[in-house]
């Protein structure tokens, strides 16, 4: 423990009895709570690697750009085990695919991922760098009638699922109002128009694309073209 004397030292004297007793218990106090702090293991790019970790795979089906499926394995480290710092985070990300076409760019980006895993700190910006990445032959739906801009954006949504279950990103909710105006929304154009929800779909056939949430779920209602899904209106 370091003190800084800012005036010139006069007199001293040396604590006896109870005063003494209690400087000690500080000056432990202070080691101990030093040495706890020291103890705590964070993510950084020198760690080893140990020979066993836990992970998760997803499966990423055929697209129009690939014609087999591929299959993402992100591994992580548990840094802190058995300790009230205890954390997972990710630490390498592997993928693999029958299609050797996409072999070179798949290897230099699960390196460079996992670079940034082992690197430590926020690491959830690869989320919108990836889905950001559009492919210039165009993108393609998922089935539920979400868009994928390429084949790289539907990483970035794995990420994201990823980085959610091991609690790195939270979950953004609607509340319970926006919910409700959305149901609202939903049985107003079934009274309307039947359940016309399409068979790969769990919005009406003929819905078109959400430029917010980016969902194959716009219909129009009263006149005002409506997001089935995140609700958002050109009504306002």
């Amino acid at each position: 423990m370091t003190i800084k004397i800012d005036k010139r030292i006069v007199d001293y004297g040396i604590p006896e009895g109870k005063a003494a007793q209690e400087a000690g218990q500080q000056g432990a106090e202070s080691v101990s709570g030093d040495r706890v702090m020291a103890d705590v293991i964070h993510m950084h790019e020198k760690l080893k690697r140990p020979p066993k970790l836990a992970g998760s795979t997803y499966k990423v089906n055929k697209t129009p750009g690939s014609e087999h499926a591929m299959y993402v394995t992100i591994n992580d480290i548990v840094l802190n085990p058995g300790t009230e710092h205890e954390l997972r985070r990710p630490f390498e990300i592997f993928i693999n695919s029958k299609n050797m076409d996409h072999f070179q760019w798949i290897v230099a980006l699960t390196r460079i991922m996992s670079a940034v895993f082992r690197k430590g700190g926020d690491v959830t910006f690869l989320v919108e760098e990836l889905r950001s990445v559009f492919d210039p032959r165009g993108g393609y739906f998922k089935k539920g009638g979400r868009y994928m801009p390429s084949l790289v954006a539907e990483l970035g949504d794995i990420i994201e699922c990823h980085l959610k279950e091991i609690g790195l990103l939270e979950d953004c909710e609607m509340d319970a109002n926006q919910q409700q105006h959305i149901d609202e929304a939903r049985a107003k154009f079934e009274q309307t128009h039947g359940n016309l929800t399409a068979d790969d779909s769990e919005y009406p056939e003929g819905a078109t694309l959400c430029a917010k949430c980016h969902n194959k779920a716009v219909v129009k209602l009263d006149g005002c073209m409506t997001c089935l899904n995140c609700g958002e209106s050109n009504c306002g």
